[in-house]
């Protein structure tokens, strides 16, 4: 891909204690590319200093999609399953650095949320999405890699075990309606309404106690993150797979992917 949006964007600004934080690569349904990753980084930890924040929302440009998740065309340089222990220790420390800011936190979703990008909606606090956005995790039928441990009680947690395989085994998306049904959304809203139904959302959240609203979200951080078994070993396997390589072979080459359970 070429231009000047190429890598793209993470924009952050802050307006009456309400930090919006904008996910800016349109053309590529803002797919993250490390770049971006890197600038998500940056924004948290400008964003956990500093205390005038009340509120932080998180939103994709164009209204197509939130994230729909890494771009792929970065994998092509992954050599060995190292590559992935490596890019999903990364990628668990960006969005840990997300889910462990200290004040409430609001993703808005229009469109997809597929992948990291279903990490990142769901390392937030809240969550609320127009009818027809859709969320899963469909590396099953698209690259073939895997999940961190970390990652898999994230989603786990908010959708339950049934609906996680789902996503990873079968390559579901689901729909706002049953996201909404099992507590994974806060509220669905039109695309016409949904800036105002934010706008009251984080108005809320501003009148309520910062202290309370911090220790609380922390515990229950602490609660969802305790006793996560290690999985180098399950990461180094997938990654280092050639139905990864194939995955990401096929994808680049617009073709179906020949797996090979290899």
């Amino acid at each position: 891909m070429s231009g000047p949006n190429a890598k793209g964007s993470v924009h952050l600004d802050i307006s009456a204690g309400v930090a919006s934080v904008v996910f800016d690569r349109p053309e590529a349904r803002n797919a993250m590319t490390w770049a971006m990753y890197e600038r998500l980084n940056e924004v948290c930890e400008q964003l956990k200093a500093d205390s005038s924040v009340r509120v932080v929302t998180f939103r994709g440009a164009g209204g197509q999609a939130f994230v729909a998740g890494t771009d792929i065309e970065q994998f092509k340089a992954f050599k060995s399953g190292e590559d992935g222990v490596v890019y999903e220790q990364q990628i668990d420390q960006c969005i840990a650095r997300l889910e462990s800011l200290p004040m409430p936190t609001v993703a808005v979703i229009e469109g997809w949320a597929i992948g990291g990008g279903l990490a990142i909606a769901t390392a937030c606090d809240f969550r609320i999405a127009t009818p027809g956005s859709r969320f899963g995790v469909p590396i099953a039928r698209t690259l073939g890699n895997c999940l961190s441990v970390a990652n898999l009680a994230r989603l786990s947690a908010v959708f339950g075990i049934p609906r996680v395989k789902r996503m990873l085994m079968l390559a579901e998306t689901l729909s706002a309606d049953e996201a909404l049904a099992c507590g994974f959304l806060l509220q669905t809203s039109e695309t016409a309404d949904i800036n105002a139904v934010l706008a009251t959302l984080c108005e809320r959240l501003a009148a309520l106690a910062p202290v309370t609203q911090s220790v609380s979200k922390e515990g229950l951080r602490r609660l969802a993150s305790r006793g996560l078994p290690p999985d180098e070993d399950l990461i180094r396997r997938c990654y280092g797979s050639a139905d990864f390589c194939e995955g990401v072979a096929a994808f680049v080459e617009k073709r179906s992917p020949a797996w090979k359970g290899s």
